[in-house]
């Protein structure tokens, strides 16, 4: 009876809390993961727990390509403040309707093809973003990604592997034009940073095992070359 008592108590403090606060619900993108692909989620948050390892620390943070913002809390809990911004006005207005006071993320639509973001940041990183943009404008995205870096900023891209893209679902194989295999996506980054560090990733595991065999690729990049 005693743990029950205390079951019981732990339930009303957290529900008591959770009455004072809007409900909390999932955006445009991860409500569509959750209704078509619950497993996917799980993928999702091991990507943006890593990010937020490997950027524990740091100050100003951006984030390019940010959806409805779902991830970015997870890399808010570990730095100083986040940025986030995605070319879709409708998943920013997704993203600021499940903002939480208790995780201040400014979001912002920005097209970053365009041109970078206004303000220094001290590490930048984009997850699933790279195998949309076309490869005629890769240069400009990374280029432009990179400008708003401070010297010794750090940078980690993720996107899927070529080789999964005969696994992928109907509705990624539409927008998937620019998939590659690991070496050729640690040479583009080569262009950028002295220093590239491949991961691969199959479901939430993240390794350094055969390339071959990735369904994602991240790439942790620093030391950024002079333009």
């Amino acid at each position: 009876m005693k743990n029950q008592t205390k079951g019981d108590r732990q339930f009303r403090e957290f529900a008591a809390e959770m009455r004072t606060r809007k409900p909390m619900a999932l955006g445009l993108m991860t409500g569509w993961t959750w209704y078509d692909d619950p497993r996917r989620l799980a993928f999702l948050l091991a990507r943006y727990k890593f990010v937020a390892k490997m950027l524990e620390g740091c100050g100003d943070v951006l984030e390019v390509g940010c959806g409805d913002g779902f991830g970015a809390r997870i890399v808010a809990q570990t730095v100083g403040s986040v940025t986030a911004i995605d070319i879709e006005p409708e998943f920013i207005a997704s993203a600021e309707q499940q903002k939480c006071d208790r995780f201040p993320i400014r979001f912002v639509v920005h097209d970053i093809v365009a041109a970078p973001v206004e303000g220094r940041f001290d590490a930048a990183y984009s997850m699933d973003v790279l195998e949309h943009i076309d490869p005629s404008k890769e240069d400009r995205f990374l280029t432009n990604m990179i400008a708003s870096l401070t010297d010794n900023g750090v940078c980690i891209v993720g996107m899927p592997s070529l080789e999964s893209q005969p696994y992928a679902s109907f509705y990624s194989r539409i927008g998937h034009v620019n998939c590659k295999e690991q070496p050729a996506f640690k040479a583009l980054m080569q262009k950028y940073f002295d220093n590239v560090f491949i991961f691969s990733m199959n479901d939430e595991i993240v390794h350094t095992g055969y390339s071959k065999m990735s369904h994602y690729h991240i790439a942790l990049c620093c030391g950024k070359r002079a333009a």
